[in-house]
């Protein structure tokens, strides 16, 4: 009779090579939290606790936004010497230099240049900090989106809301460390899909929690009727100890922990996600202040409203996306350019500007890192067709910070005379990631994780802190 009651106990009881494997693994797990989500202390005093991200999926047009370029307006309809047809998307549809179609004023004690796009956000721009010279190095979408959200120009990479839990941990235990909202208007979701919000290689936990645009914001949040408390409990309890068996067993296995703490966080979030998304609860004025009771804007109203409660209850990091799936349903305003720039804007121009008032009324902005951008920025160029549009520009776009440690009514870099490229101060994609790590007090060079060999990091090899946009 065998000694062994199958192959795998076999292998399991096997000394020499695999045993040796098996204590690498040991090794490996002593490195790794037992509880994932626990609040975990930075590398040093964090000015935010918390990060709110708008993305304005689809890439605005940094020059007919916040980049002011009076030389537009002077060379309008020429041609712009050594251009390359291939910088954006359509090289057979390039024309001539574009104005902005907009006009412009300056705003704020720093008489900040704003388009009249923004008219409630353009109120704000003294909290701002503006980052003129960010650029990539991608000029197609789900690249770009990747290269934006992850640091990396290809899926299967952690994004920052993944690294930034990672390295955090949750100071909320009953509502998901990292949230993402996307277009409710049936716009879809960004391309390239969940990968932008994905954990990648880190354990499945830390990957963000996507709202349903429709409906119950997060699918199953009720205990079915035929199900008991006592119960639903026992059967949790049940199921916590069979995994924490396996994973006794199998203790390199990350994903079994991940699986334990998302049953218990199911488990408590019965209770509180159904309060904290409840926005029934706040004031007619609050309400009115973002924008809930302007149909255009009631929908992106209701996400910023949202994201409020959240990091007021402990939310670690919040993405929401302006724009859904397609090219004129997003701020891709290849037609058209000021059709689609005024509808994006008058959808989200009054709740952003609430976001920022509102945050700043209950002693939260100081302790919450807003953004605001899109993937890249487009070109001064004329796309040609019907209605003039733009092309994407890889070369430069503008993002601005506000709250958590940012140095308001300040501006950093600069694009040339037209805005098509970067020139001064370049802010590289790396650079922005670790302005956003170090906010939160986590230097992006400490901050790695084991994979296939190597330390991987955000910032791979590179990246700076944009020292002269902070506090």
């Amino acid at each position: 009779m065998t000694p062994y009651s199958s192959r795998r106990d076999f292998l399991a009881r096997a000394g020499g090579g695999l045993g040796l494997l098996a204590l690498a693994d040991l090794l490996h797990a002593q490195d790794a939290p037992r509880d994932p989500l626990a609040a975990r202390p930075s590398h040093f005093p964090a000015k935010a606790k918390s990060v709110i991200w708008l993305f304005m999926n689809g890439g605005p047009s940094q020059v007919d936004t916040w980049d002011y370029k009076p030389e537009l307006e002077r060379r309008h309809g020429q041609a712009l010497p050594n251009f390359d047809n291939t910088t954006g998307f359509f090289a057979g549809q390039v024309g001539p230099l574009m104005k902005s179609p907009f006009k412009w004023d300056r705003h704020g004690q720093s008489g900040k240049w704003v388009s009249e796009l923004f008219p409630k956000m353009s109120r704000h721009v003294d909290k701002m900090a503006f980052l003129h010279s960010l650029w990539t190095d991608s000029n197609n979408h789900s690249p770009a989106l990747f290269k934006i959200n992850t640091g990396m120009g290809r899926m299967g990479f952690p994004c920052v809301g993944s690294w930034a839990t990672y390295g955090l941990g949750a100071e909320s235990r009953s509502l998901p460390a990292f949230c993402v909202m996307y277009d409710t208007l049936g716009r879809g979701v960004p391309k390239g899909h969940s990968q932008n919000w994905g954990a990648g290689f880190l354990p499945t936990v830390y990957q963000g929690t996507a709202f349903a645009p429709q409906g119950q914001p997060i699918d199953n949040l009720a205990r079915p009727a035929d199900l008991p408390a006592d119960r639903q409990r026992a059967q949790l309890d049940l199921l916590a100890r069979l995994n924490r068996t396996a994973a006794e067993r199998h203790p390199g296995e990350a994903d079994l922990a991940a699986r334990i703490e998302s049953y218990e966080l199911a488990y408590r979030m019965q209770t509180a996600a159904p309060e904290a998304l409840d926005i029934d609860r706040e004031t007619a004025e609050t309400k009115s202040l973002y924008g809930l009771d302007v149909p255009k804007s009631a929908h992106f109203a209701r996400q910023c409203i949202t994201a409020r409660r959240l990091v007021e209850r402990g939310v670690r990091f919040v993405q929401i996306y302006s724009g859904g799936m397609e090219n004129e349903r997003s701020w891709d305003g290849h037609v058209d350019i000021a059709g689609n720039h005024r509808g994006f804007a008058a959808e989200t121009d009054t709740p952003i500007a609430g976001l920022l008032e509102d945050l700043s009324r209950r002693g939260l902005l100081d302790s919450t890192l807003v953004i605001w951008g899109g993937e890249f920025g487009r070109l001064p160029v004329t796309q040609t067709g019907p209605n003039p549009g733009r092309d994407h520009n890889p070369h430069a776009m503008t993002y601005w910070l506000a709250g958590g440690g940012v140095k308001g009514g300040t501006g950093y870099g600069a694009t040339d005379e037209v805005g098509l490229r970067a020139v001064e101060n370049r802010v590289s994609i790396n650079d922005l990631h670790a302005t956003v790590l170090h906010l939160l007090g986590l230097d992006h060079k400490r901050l790695t994780y084991k994979y296939n060999g190597r330390d991987f990091r955000l910032t791979d090899v590179a990246g700076n802190v944009v020292r002269e946009v902070l506090a």
